[in-house]
């Protein structure tokens, strides 16, 4: 007898069972192979016999359950071999507590299935329940209202053809991947007709034509996040124009160019013949600044600073901080202490002589904060830089910093709405989005965490402490860094683990900020399994129960959707592959999307405060595509 059984963790469990069978061996005249089935001792087939190198599927046709459920298959009276069996597939039911994909949608994304042969296992419903999403889709859950698909990523999946006019069916459409396929033919203007779409991604295709000026315009305008790269035979509208008149200029531009070089060569030599006495000499020096610059480097840095920001000395110090009176913080750089520059306050950070590279980062925050100004980034007020005594003078934050609020360590820490918690994470999206797109180079952060995100009186968050920000080419490459900085939890392992730093390791850390304001949990737990809040959250989301995720001291005074948008940034924040990790320009579309939501809901005045409307950030045609979350 061959025995196969299982008991279910609920008796009321259901069943399907599918058991394949195969004679593999050839059986001579006097051999013989049969044999009966039973489910829990009731009889299902009886003489059954394996077909030599055929395939037989005896399945249930309707479901089981029970405490156990048993399958014999036991030899009959005239069988002389044992019963095999080669295969069995068991099914469980699972009741879809909520509603099926919105039939429209359904039909959209079955017709893109037929169309370009995906090779995926798209079966059953597109998008319930949500723990069997279809791979490359993601989808809205309103309560009981159908879901809809909102994300579609068919990248690198061997598609051609033309753009299928399917696509244009699946209305409430937000992101759109089809790069690094071999799809050609034009840019269809369905594309940019569709409503909510805000992220577009057809680069490493042979398209070819124009651009519509409709794309281009909301890219221009931060509304869409536009990326057509190497697509060899596209263009926008007004560069097509140009190329078709370049073959008629050419003669012209090349004959007067020939005559403005010879002009220029005379008018050079003339004053190259005239200079030629005090030539020598200008030379001589800057070869000589040259050979010093290297020796000159510290005398340079602090001209420097004393050009562009208030220095103090230490005497200074002492009076406004008057003695060190007041400690407010403390940290691995030093103490922060409060102070008084006439009826201003001033938080004043002083360098302790322990800190491991405590120097460098108070260079590199003088450097940074001297020429980087923004509203959600800390303002610098002055520095000190007296022998030993090196000290960091900026604006006073009233209201602490974010991880005191959230974990109601701060002396008047009052209850932060989700509307709340959302505007802050706007403010801290939008200063960390400016100095990745709004500097010229580039800034990296390195340390974006809750306790690096301060407050002022009025709740506007502003990040804070640059000392481990690095600058990096504006090239879009990464940068490779011998010693990797940041803080457990928040760092990104892809960068601790490659050392190539991108602005896509500081996504990473706002990730996992943006984590810590959704749940209100700690970073870092003691599971080793689950011991990542981004672990313990994605755990949370197969449930498909948001009120499980957020914070439960909102109880559940919040949007559903504003909240499952915020879940949804953070997870696409602290995927595993930087490369489908959002850009923080479309982080910053994003929630304020899902702030206006929650605004919505309460009644708020969006446009009250202009600081949190919906607003165009810093997109380029070269924005990368925000993967699905779930």
């Amino acid at each position: 007898i061959l025995v196969i059984r299982w008991e279910p963790k609920d008796e009321t469990e259901k069943f399907y069972v599918y058991m394949h069978f195969k004679e593999i061996q050839l059986l001579t005249s006097d051999q013989r192979r049969q044999f009966k089935i039973t489910m829990n001792g009731e009889l299902r087939v009886q003489n059954f016999s394996p077909q030599y190198q055929g395939v037989d599927t005896i399945y249930t046709t309707e479901a089981t359950n029970g405490k156990e459920i048993k399958y014999s298959l036991e030899r009959t009276e005239n069988s002389t071999l044992p019963p095999i069996i080669n295969a069995i597939e068991i099914y469980k039911v699972i009741n879809l507590q909520k509603p099926e994909t919105f039939q429209g949608d359904v039909d959209a994304i079955t017709s893109i299935k037929s169309a370009y042969g995906v090779k995926r296992v798209w079966e059953g419903d597109p998008c319930a329940p949500a723990a069997y999403l279809w791979d490359g889709l993601n989808c809205t859950y309103l309560g009981n209202e159908f879901p809809r698909i909102t994300a579609l990523n068919l990248s690198s999946s061997g598609l051609s053809g033309k753009i299928d006019p399917s696509i244009s069916k699946l209305t409430m459409l937000e992101k759109l991947d089809l790069s690094n396929n071999n799809l050609n033919g034009e840019v269809p203007d369905f594309l940019s007709q569709l409503p909510y779409l805000k992220i577009l991604n057809l680069e490493k295709n042979n398209l070819s034509g124009s651009i519509s000026s409709v794309l281009v315009g909301k890219s221009h305008q931060g509304f869409l996040s536009l990326r057509m790269g190497q697509n060899p035979y596209l263009c926008e509208t007004d560069q097509c124009n140009d190329k078709g008149k370049k073959t008629t200029v050419t003669p012209i531009v090349a004959s007067v160019s020939a005559i403005l070089i010879l002009l220029i060569a005379g008018a050079i030599f003339w004053i190259l013949k005239r200079k030629k006495s005090k030539g020598n000499a200008e030379i001589t020096t800057k070869i000589n600044h040259l050979s010093e610059i290297s020796q000159q480097s510290t005398e340079k840095d602090e001209s420097f600073m004393q050009r562009k920001s208030q220095t103090y000395s230490y005497y200074d110090v002492l009076q406004i901080t008057n003695n060190f009176n007041r400690i407010i913080g403390k940290g691995g750089f030093g103490t922060v202490y409060l102070g008084f520059i006439g009826d201003t306050s001033v938080a004043v950070k002083m360098l302790s002589t322990s800190a491991v590279h405590g120097y460098q980062q108070f260079q590199a925050e003088v450097r940074l904060l001297i020429r980087v100004h923004h509203k959600n980034l800390t303002s610098l007020i002055g520095y000190c830089n007296d022998g030993t005594n090196k000290g960091l003078i900026y604006e006073y934050m009233a209201k602490g910093n974010l991880r005191e609020h959230l974990s109601g360590k701060h002396s008047e820490s009052p209850f932060l709405s989700w509307k709340d918690r959302l505007r802050v994470a706007v403010d801290a999206a939008v200063g960390l989005e400016y100095l990745h797109n709004g500097c010229k180079p580039p800034i990296i952060h390195r340390d974006v965490k809750s306790s690096n995100i301060l407050l002022d009186e009025n709740f506007q968050a502003k990040l804070s402490d640059f000392g481990l920000s690095k600058v990096v080419p504006d090239d879009g490459r990464s940068h490779l860094s011998t010693i990797v900085a940041g803080t457990l939890g928040y760092l990104d392992p892809h960068y601790h683990s490659s050392n190539r730093l991108t602005q896509k390791s500081d996504v990473y850390s706002f990730g996992v900020v943006l984590l810590e304001i959704i749940t209100n949990q700690a970073v870092m737990a003691g599971n080793e399994e689950t011991g990542h809040i981004s672990e313990r959250v994605n755990l949370m989301i197969s449930k498909g129960d948001i009120r499980a995720i957020v914070d439960s001291s909102l109880q559940g005074n919040f949007d559903i959707n504003s909240a499952w948008k915020a879940v949804e940034i953070a997870m696409a924040c602290v995927h595993p592959n930087p490369n489908e990790r959002p850009m923080m320009s479309v982080v910053v579309i994003e929630l304020q999307e899902a702030l206006a939501t929650e605004l919505t809901r309460t009644n708020h005045d969006i446009g009250a405060d202009p600081r949190y409307s919906v607003a165009p950030v810093s997109v380029n045609l070269d924005s990368e595509f925000m993967p699905s979350a779930r």
